[in-house]
């Protein structure tokens, strides 16, 4: 008999707000963001050995590799996170060695803008948890993986992906200056959702970037006190207040407007947040009747959010046929890290 320990979580799209949630900016002037969860997820397995040996398996990166059961793992390129989420688990919870095989993929490649790594490490941490019986619970897990991927790590970014992952759902959060995160979680309407769901476009512009160079140049431009960087992300934080308004009110079209103001502002916050390719495909789809379009997570690249209003979805995807852009299916869903165990018999 064989034991399968597994785990989902789904991976989001930032309305706004984006940006507010880094250390820097946050323990200064609070931050605040406003975001959904949808049907694209991180998986993790975990099988238990006897050998002792550690198997990581990243499915959808065509990475493995094997190693000899020991406390603390090497941090290697392509799986860090695998070993990250490991090497702290042992370090705070288990104090020896385990033997296990862990596989892993993601509904997105990397760079993405749907918070692929950190939802994988909540994924990956879910499944630890249940094999483990962790008494951890959302907010646990959430600052866990946090710090996991930025303390241990010392990779860049925000907070707001890990609890989106672990929450699920339409979430309006608030990270707080004494460092702590609040989140809140909307009921809306599903006759709003649904007309949502149907107005939004999904695009993948094809193009995959690295979160952290946007990160790092927002970061020195909130150390450096530049004004009118700070003033941008200002903007961004108000936007995110306005968007729940709408959400939660059925204002959509309003919503729409609001996602073009934010990314106007957002892009006032980083000189590599846009590209000429990314403005020329939202000025065609503005022109076409959409009202308002953003990339979804850091910015550079990834996915792209539209808003289309009436049936303006048509003449909107016929207007960007001209761009390398692939329209991804989606739908919201509001649960969040989800885990269990199966036993198979062969």
């Amino acid at each position: 008999m064989s034991i399968f320990i597994r785990s989902k979580a789904p991976l989001r799209l930032g309305f706004g707000g984006g940006g507010t949630d880094i250390a820097e900016y946050s323990s200064r002037f609070g931050g605040a963001i406003i975001n959904t969860t949808i049907s694209r997820y991180a998986y993790a397995t975990i099988e238990p050995l006897v050998n002792g040996t550690i198997e990581l398996c990243c499915t959808d990166r065509h990475q493995y590799s094997i190693h000899e059961s020991a406390l603390e793992l090497e941090t290697q390129n392509g799986q860090q996170l695998l070993v990250g989420v490991y090497n702290r688990i042992v370090r705070d919870y288990v104090k020896k060695p385990l033997s296990f095989r862990l596989t892993t993929s993601v509904d997105a490649p990397p760079g993405s803008g749907l918070g692929s790594s950190s939802t994988l490490v909540v994924a990956i941490l879910g499944a630890f948890c249940e094999w483990l019986k962790l008494p951890l619970g959302d907010y646990d897990i959430a600052h866990l993986a946090y710090e996991i991927e930025r303390v241990d790590l010392a990779l860049a970014g925000g907070k707001q992906d890990q609890f989106a992952a672990t929450f699920g759902g339409f979430n309006f959060m608030e990270f707080n200056r004494d460092g702590s995160t609040l989140v809140n979680p909307l009921r809306v309407k599903q006759e709003f959702v649904n007309e949502l769901e149907h107005n939004l476009l999904l695009l993948y512009t094809c193009v995959s970037r690295d979160s952290a160079t946007i990160i790092d140049d927002q970061k020195k431009f909130v150390n450096e006190d530049n004004q009118s960087r700070i003033e941008a992300l200002h903007s961004v934080k108000k936007s995110a207040s306005a968007l729940k308004k709408g959400v939660l009110t059925g204002d959509l079209d309003c919503v729409g407007r609001l996602l073009r103001d934010g990314w106007e502002s957002k892009k006032r916050s980083s000189d590599v947040i846009s590209n000429q390719s990314i403005d020329a495909i939202i000025s065609d789809a503005l022109k076409a009747g959409a009202l308002g379009a953003k990339i979804s997570g850091a910015g550079g690249g990834g996915f792209m959010m539209i808003y289309c209003p009436g049936n303006t979805r048509y003449a909107v995807l016929d207007a960007l046929s001209g761009h390398t852009v692939e329209p991804a299916d989606f739908r919201f869903v509001n649960h969040g890290l989800e885990t269990w165990t199966r036993n198979h018999t062969y």
